[in-house]
């Protein structure tokens, strides 16, 4: 069995040596630090550059049949992994150091320890939230795949697919929990077993995508996996304080939007479907989510659902989806008529204040007030 550790001596003696100034931090991870290593494990060892020429002491070998990656990571990227913008949290978070070039060196990765240890803290909530959403995008772009290719009818394409969706749950769930994993590759399900916030399915949809031989099961699994994951990612936002604000988040809307209101208007006049089309849905479906936004504190997810749409039918706001018809245009007409009068006075009942004029005198004069 390979002594890993005297491989490490005599990478940290030539670093001594060679590059004392140039490497500030070495350090190792993994199944060694963890008592896990067995006679095929290598040693997870990297270090932090601190100078162009530090990287030079990069190296990939094989000793014995022994795997071993010696590998570079910058100071910006170690802090990129403490604020869990890249996933390897825990090579920051659990490494045992071997080399320190200094004082300073060893406060600054301390220092990202520190960022890891609030990971849990309810000031870091709405920031992981939103990167558990950003996983999830990948799951729905895995998804379509599986759903739009010929290959999806192939096992291998499907389990390929699932796996990537696999993983990219796992990921979302420990940002939705604030927990980084300490284990990968076949250990998430373990961690993940005492999270308080996951799918009630989650070992049944991972058996049947690791199990299954039938594409349709898989994709299936997949389905339902990214789905309950986006409903308790639902949840845990709507959990969260709200902070309503129409005069902060509204001011200057309706000024903007009254220029596509009158778009629509016009292409009803003109019986123009394609433009009363797209206006129309941009309409409804901007003013539900700035509606969101207003109420909420805080925008629809990239993943929404379409919880955002509740609110524009709460207000009682017509829906102009519904009355699009190319073969009669007057009842969206009238409809736009009356969104923008109810939008009007619904603005002013929350003291937001319109920048509405009847001449260019009249604007004038307001306009030359602004000093």
């Amino acid at each position: 069995m390979v002594d890993v550790f005297a491989v490490a001596d005599i990478i940290v003696k030539h670093i001594k040596t060679h590059f004392p100034q140039d490497v500030a931090i070495v350090g190792y991870y993994g199944s060694y630090l963890q008592g896990r290593a067995t006679e095929r494990s290598d040693l997870d060892f990297f270090f932090i550059p601190a100078t162009a020429k530090g990287r030079e002491v990069e190296c990939q070998f094989i000793i014995d049949g022994i795997s071993f990656d010696f590998w570079p990571i910058a100071w910006d990227r170690a802090e990129r992994m403490a604020k869990s913008e890249e996933w390897s949290t825990t090579i920051i978070a659990d490494c045992e150091l071997l080399y320190v070039r200094s004082e300073d060196d060893l406060a600054r990765f301390m220092g990202l320890r520190e960022i890891i240890s609030n990971m849990g803290s309810e000031s870091k909530a709405a920031d992981l939230i939103s990167k558990a959403e950003s996983v999830l995008k990948d799951c729905l772009i895995n998804l379509a795949k599986m759903r739009l290719t010929e290959a999806s009818k192939e096992l291998v394409y499907c389990r390929t697919q699932a796996q990537e969706i696999a993983a990219n749950i796992f990921k979302s769930l420990g940002f939705l929990n604030q927990i980084y994993y300490k284990r990968s590759w076949g250990h998430y399900r373990e961690q993940v077993r005492n999270l308080p916030i996951k799918p009630d399915q989650l070992d049944q949809y991972l058996d049947t995508i690791m199990f299954s031989r039938t594409p349709n099961e898989i994709m299936s699994a997949c389905e339902k996996l990214t789905g309950d994951t986006l409903h308790l990612i639902s949840e845990r936002q709507n959990r969260r304080e709200e902070i309503r604000s129409f005069s902060g988040r509204m001011k200057g809307y309706y000024e903007e939007e009254r220029g596509m209101m009158n778009k629509l208007l016009t292409a009803c006049d003109k019986e123009h479907y394609e433009t009363a089309f797209f206006v129309a849905i941009g309409v409804q479906d901007g003013l539900a989510r700035i509606l969101y936004a207003a109420e909420k504190g805080r925008w629809p997810s990239h993943v929404d659902l379409g919880e955002h749409r509740e609110l524009y039918a709460r207000y009682g706001y017509p829906d102009l989806v519904s009355l699009l018809d190319p073969t009669d245009f007057e009842p969206l007409r009238v409809a736009v008529l009356q969104l923008i009068e109810k939008l009007e006075n619904h603005l002013k009942a929350e003291g937001v204040s319109l920048n509405q004029f009847d001449s260019v005198a009249e604007f004038e004069t307001y306009y030359e007030s602004k000093v």
